[in-house]
């Protein structure tokens, strides 16, 4: 109980910090930028008919809406403008200062433009002109990288919904500022910017390239993070909380081993803190290992372990870890939903974060400190102003001291974002390269090589494979 209240102090004081720097956190939840997970679409019902002077065209009651063969389909806007010989000539000026960005200027099709905009404005300048444009956008916002050639990256990035294409194209053609338009894409990351200000300087060929693949990577991400997120770099083998560009605190983490059970990169959100889980044992290794039998035939064991097993009538046995300090997900859980089955936890295997090669687990992240984790998480979740936080602590240590199962809701959830940098700022600030553990780098390397990929996917066709074993290796 007394190493808990001091472990409570620590979040208390970072989570008044927090309150401290973020006025918004003492009213909502920060603004979410993933996307809603099977939000269906809506659907247009027919107006009731009208006579007279009260009668509307389709067009006047659906907008953009059209009645096609009984279907109602979304007219899909234009992604051709008409350019004059300036805007062209704007664009033209603007792809060499893709360079800066980490992109090759010849995708692009600079000669072709150039003599289309010798010959004058009309329909061969605004289909080439509108379609270069459309490139850059799509490769500004979203990455250059197929999704092909992202391997176990199943972040859905919201950007195009949030700035559709069709709408840049037009804003850009009205305002008459194409350059513009299109810098203001760039991820807002400082990371982003300190890797540019990286690349600037680089003068190894090799080098270079690591530069330009990480810094695709942030494109690949929201362009804007939102303003209070978890985010861990899987090869730096670190967690940050952060709050308003700040790293508050930062926390070792252990990762999955390569191979199968390497960690996917995903951004998930923050519903609750699991306070003294279970750990369901999968059948790989209640049946595959022999577990089930073990534990039925050794209870004293058993107990000692924590395990308890139950046989079916048809011969399945179930086994569940109990809380406890022996368990494999510890005393601790980030509860973030998600196909994978991937979360943050505690672990009682704590020396392990002693090592500089942490890809050890299962896909799941372990953190040290964990505990200080959620009892922060738990505020920064419940906690509309400092006058909250005593009776929130109250509530956690009693909750952590009873050793029962408890899900604790997060009012307000929080983003996580598990992503892979093998070249970035470290949580000092340095700028450092890390160890590809999960032999990604090659493929986003030959895909920047490579001729550009038109009509890309938006998300990955990679099988999510479920985390269903986070056994500790000691």
């Amino acid at each position: 109980m007394k190493r808990f209240n001091l472990i409570s102090g620590t979040a208390i004081a970072i989570t008044a910090v927090l309150l401290a720097t973020s006025a918004q956190a003492q009213q909502a939840a920060p603004e979410s930028l993933l996307p809603v997970a099977g939000q269906s679409q809506s659907v247009a019902k027919s107006a009731p008919q009208q006579s007279g002077d009260d009668a509307r065209t389709v067009d006047e009651a659906f907008g953009d809406i059209r009645m096609a063969s009984g279907e109602v389909v979304q007219e899909i806007p234009s992604l051709e403008g008409v350019w004059s010989v300036a805007q062209a000539e704007q664009l033209l000026a603007f792809i060499p200062t893709l360079v800066a960005e980490g992109l090759n200027p010849t995708d692009y099709r600079a000669d072709a433009l150039k003599t289309a905009i010798a010959a004058g404005e009309g329909e061969a300048l605004n289909k080439l002109a509108s379609e270069t444009f459309v490139w850059l956008v799509e490769d500004l916002r979203d990455g250059r990288t197929p999704m092909e050639s992202r391997r176990q990256w199943f972040v859905v990035d919201p950007d195009a919904d949030r700035l559709p294409t069709w709408k840049l194209l037009e804003d850009a053609l009205a305002s008459g500022d194409i350059s513009g338009t299109l810098t203001s894409l760039n991820p807002v990351h400082p990371d982003y910017a300190a890797l540019r200000e990286e690349l600037a300087t680089a003068k190894d060929a090799k080098r270079i390239k690591l530069i330009r693949a990480n810094m695709d990577r942030w494109r690949w991400l929201p362009q804007d993070l939102g303003k209070q997120y978890l985010v861990t770099n899987v090869p730096e083998y670190m967690l940050r909380l952060t709050v308003n560009g700040k790293i508050i605190k930062s926390y070792r983490t252990v990762v999955g081993k390569p191979g199968r059970t390497a960690t996917p990169q995903l951004a998930e959100m923050v519903e609750a803190v699991i306070y003294n889980p279970t750990w369901t044992v999968p059948q790989s290794i209640v049946k595959g290992e022999g577990l089930g039998a073990k534990v039925l035939n050794n209870p004293g064991w058993a107990r000692t372990a924590g395990y308890k097993a139950t046989k079916g009538e048809n011969g399945w046995v179930t086994v569940v870890q109990q809380p406890g300090p022996q368990n494999s997900l510890g005393l601790m859980k980030l509860d973030m939903p998600n196909e994978h089955a991937i979360f943050l936890h505690d672990t009682p295997s704590r020396h392990l974060f002693a090592n500089d090669n942490r890809a050890l687990s299962h896909g799941c992240i372990r953190v040290q400190g964990a505990r200080e984790l959620a009892m922060t998480m738990s505020m920064l979740g419940n906690a509309s102003s400092r006058e909250d936080i005593p009776a929130i602590q109250q509530e956690v240590s009693e909750i952590t001291t009873s050793g029962e199962y408890t899900r604790y809701e997060m009012k307000k959830q929080w983003p996580v974002y598990i992503t892979y940098f093998t070249m970035a700022s470290d949580v000092n600030g340095q700028m450092k390269t890390f160890s590809d553990i999960y032999d990604r780098d090659a493929p986003v390397l030959a895909a920047l090589d490579a001729p550009r990929v038109s009509d890309r996917a938006r998300e990955t066709s990679e099988e999510a494979v479920e985390i269903v074993d986070d056994m500790q290796i000691s």
